[in-house]
């Protein structure tokens, strides 16, 4: 089978040359164990690249939190980092850092997964996507990513930049001409999708070493 070197240990067939032909490779028993791939439209986006100790943080507490906050409320189900989604409308799967499909998303078959220990698929239109910007995500999560979602029809995008001296967290709305910034106030950020407010903080920890806070009112 002809394949196409990424680096010594990962390849990719050459017959992946769609989005279904993508979806196969992945179900399949040669899709790397290590790095990320996703099918962005078309394109086949790779990164090898290691997490950073701010992009695991991030990703971390608002998972926690919103993990919590979905099943005290019973708002639906709350998928951790790992698990992809795909839509076919907008030619994507890719792994977000997290995502939400809401209880009526799921009744509606707007959302469509299945249980058992081989699926790692949510198929369809989540509510909420979450994706943590790294070195090697720019492009990716802050236009390549922000186009596709809406064309997805996810109603709010969470993106948040840990980078830099500056801690930056937006909800993306989605509007019918694309997403549109979520006003801030005082800090606060309403999400239309959870029916609270938020506001990500990052303070330090005894050792020096930064700590994120999502609070939620």
């Amino acid at each position: 089978m002809s394949t196409l070197a990424v680096s010594e240990e990962i390849r990719i067939p050459t017959w992946v040359v769609d989005l279904e032909s993508f979806r196969r490779w992945v179900r399949s028993a040669e899709f790397p164990e290590r790095g990320r791939f996703s099918h962005l439209a078309g394109g086949l986006w790779v990164d090898l690249s290691m997490e950073s100790f701010g992009h695991n943080q991030a990703k971390g507490e608002i998972s926690v939190v919103l993990g919590a906050l979905v099943k005290a409320g019973k708002l639906g189900r709350f998928f951790f980092d790992r698990m992809r989604l795909t839509n076919a409308e907008a030619e994507l799967s890719t792994e977000p850092d997290a995502m939400f499909a809401s209880r009526a998303a799921r009744i509606t078959e707007r959302t469509r997964y299945e249980h058992g220990a081989a699926s790692l698929e949510v198929e369809g239109t989540v509510d909420m996507v979450l994706e943590v910007v790294s070195p090697s995500s720019v492009q990716k999560d802050t236009v390549v990513l922000r186009e596709l979602y809406w064309k997805a029809g996810v109603r709010e995008y969470w993106l948040v930049d840990p980078r830099g001296l500056e801690l930056h967290f937006n909800i993306l709305r989605h509007t019918p001409k694309g997403y549109v910034t979520t006003r801030r106030r005082h800090g606060w950020i309403e999400s239309a999708v959870f029916g609270t407010s938020f506001r990500l903080t990052r303070g330090e920890d005894d050792q020096g070493d930064p700590v994120l806070t999502l609070e939620v009112r």
